[in-house]
């Protein structure tokens, strides 16, 4: 199955399909400093520079496609290493997520815009 991956526009309500990865947050690309413990992902920067960072503070709804574990999460960063659907999170959410497994270190994701 393929999803449609939606265009640069801000208010644009696709899903969009990737890899959940982790990182340690801190001083992020919006602007804002987060912690390990907060309910964070970055987006790659195929989505983040075209928008100039116009979806910095959006929540953006999660669900781990293996798991069927649905999260929420505030968009605050960019991931310079992340393909264009997929989404680099904070320890936390990516625990969540994943049943508190962090080992694993990546899984598939489908997620969009709540708003």
């Amino acid at each position: 199955m393929a999803w449609a991956i939606p265009t640069n526009d801000n208010k644009s309500q696709g899903k969009y399909s990737g890899q959940a990865t982790y990182f340690y947050p801190g001083l992020g690309a919006c602007g804002w400093t987060n912690g390990d413990d907060d309910m964070i992902v970055a987006q790659s920067e195929l989505l983040f520079k075209p928008n100039h960072g116009a979806d910095c503070g959006r929540i953006v709804e999660i669900t781990n496609v293996k798991k069927g574990n649905v999260a929420t999460a505030k968009l605050v960063d960019e991931c310079p290493g992340c393909s264009q659907g997929s989404l680099d999170m904070s320890p936390a959410l990516f625990s969540k997520l994943n049943d508190g497994d962090l080992d694993a270190g990546v899984f598939n994701i489908t997620w969009h815009f709540q708003s």
